[in-house]
């Protein structure tokens, strides 16, 4: 199966508190989206990826992809009002039979990843990174209390990217539209027909960048992946 991955940057990251979108905030010297992108690049998986950008930022994604020089860029778009809005339209914009979703503010994804979902899918149908939760879950009645705890050798957190065949994802969120039903995430749009997505274990390393705090420690995942880099070299 061919693969292009839809990279979701239109967000505004309310909780970063930033005066911009976190995708262009410094890390490591380079924009949030660079590193994310030239993960993309890297995987040999992925043949074209489509940059959905917010309204108003698309020639600024244009120009960080042609200052990376990155030959798999073949479109940027303007996203919608929601996720669910730019997920859509990036799909779209590609012409593969595979599709990889994937947010722009996971930077730390790694290439050898994206390929293991991508193989995912090809098997089962549907895949999504996720990482086994550390923490003991509680579920609240919505009003403070306590209602139960899940057992938590079951519980996994979700991350992107996630691999669907591409036509079978947009029949989704076309029902989702038709039904009007929102989702956090792609996955949830096959889950709520009945269809199974495949687990895929990833890292603890492939963070979202959602607050202030999220950005050093993302720094310091890079500079560790430097160091063990030039280590294996010597």
């Amino acid at each position: 199966m061919d693969w292009g991955a839809v990279i979701v940057a239109a967000g505004r990251g309310k909780r970063m508190g930033a005066d911009r979108n976190k995708a262009y905030l410094p890390l490591a010297g380079r924009p949030v989206l660079a590193h994310t992108l030239e993960a993309f690049e890297a995987c040999e998986a992925v043949g074209e990826i489509v940059i959905v950008a917010a309204a108003g930022e698309e020639d600024e994604a244009e120009a960080l992809a042609r200052e990376l020089g990155l030959r798999k860029v073949k479109r940027v778009i303007a996203g919608g009002a929601e996720r669910q809005d730019s997920v859509y339209a990036g799909l779209a914009a590609l012409t593969s039979e595979g599709a990889l979703v994937h947010d722009a503010a996971r930077p730390l994804v790694a290439p050898e990843r994206i390929a293991a979902c991508c193989r995912a899918a090809e098997e089962s149908g549907a895949a999504a990174l996720a990482v086994p939760v550390k923490d003991t879950i509680k579920l609240s009645d919505g009003g403070g209390m306590i209602v139960s705890t899940p057992e938590r050798s079951l519980l996994w957190a979700v991350q992107t990217p996630q691999a669907f065949r591409r036509a079978e994802l947009m029949d989704a969120h076309d029902r989702a539209r038709a039904d009007g039903a929102q989702a956090t995430d792609d996955a949830m749009l096959l889950e709520r027909l009945g269809r199974q997505v495949a687990i895929v274990e990833s890292d603890y390393s492939n963070l979202k960048i959602t607050t202030p705090e999220d950005l050093p420690i993302a720094e310091l995942l890079l500079e560790r992946r430097r160091r063990d880099g030039l280590e294996r070299i010597r």
